[in-house]
């Protein structure tokens, strides 16, 4: 696990033994806020993932998800540059250090041509689905289930590729069933509605 020093007076922190430069907040939501930063030894843009750990189990979900991450080394799914654990007194933030991806989500992308009265052509399209398609791939062959797959969870690399992220609720893509307790547990559990389903305003920008 790496190390984390907020240095505040200057604006930047230090993970890994590398210096990075807080620019803007890029956005927020429940426990969680991401930052643009600037590595200073690279001169590279970054997006910083902080989560706040308020228990136990919220660590070991920060630290799954840095797991999750770090299982693929594909083109089509986000990469993990770094992690490291925070201390605050009695309170805890994990934070994932994540490459920047300047055009933001798919979805912020439909938006941006809805407001000029254009859209996806079939080629473009085409190219998303082989892409998306090409990081699932690799996901299952894990044994893995994305289970949030939307628009907002899909990043544009500058080409336009698509690069999946948001891997927190990946999970086993094959669950047993062992009595029908267990199923109409799961079978209630699939019945509850995503508030995640609903996208953000056309206002919003999202990133890792």
């Amino acid at each position: 696990m790496g190390h984390a020093l907020c240095v505040c007076s200057r604006g930047t922190v230090i993970i890994d033994n590398k210096r990075y430069l807080f620019i803007q907040k890029l956005g927020e939501g429940g426990f969680s806020y991401v930052d643009l930063v600037e590595g200073l030894h690279d001169g590279h843009f970054y997006a910083l993932k902080r989560i706040l750990c308020q228990e136990q189990q919220d660590r070991e979900e920060a630290q799954r998800e840095a797991d999750m991450h770090r299982l693929f080394s594909h083109p089509n799914i986000l990469r993990l540059v770094a992690y490291c654990l925070r201390e605050r007194g009695a309170k805890h933030e994990a934070w994932l250090l994540l490459p920047f991806f300047k055009r933001g989500t798919l979805w912020n992308e439909i938006e941006r041509l809805k407001d000029k009265g254009n859209f996806l052509t079939e080629d473009q399209i085409l190219w998303l689905l082989l892409g998306i398609c090409r990081g699932l791939e690799a996901i299952h062959a894990k044994g893995y289930a994305h289970r949030d797959l939307k628009p907002t969870n899909i990043l544009l690399g500058d080409e336009g590729q698509p690069v999946l992220m948001d891997l927190g609720s990946m999970n086993q893509a094959c669950i047993t069933v062992e009595g029908s307790r267990q199923a109409l547990t799961l079978q209630d559990w699939a019945n509850i509605p995503d508030e995640h389903q609903s996208y953000p305003p056309r206002s919003s920008r999202l990133h890792p």
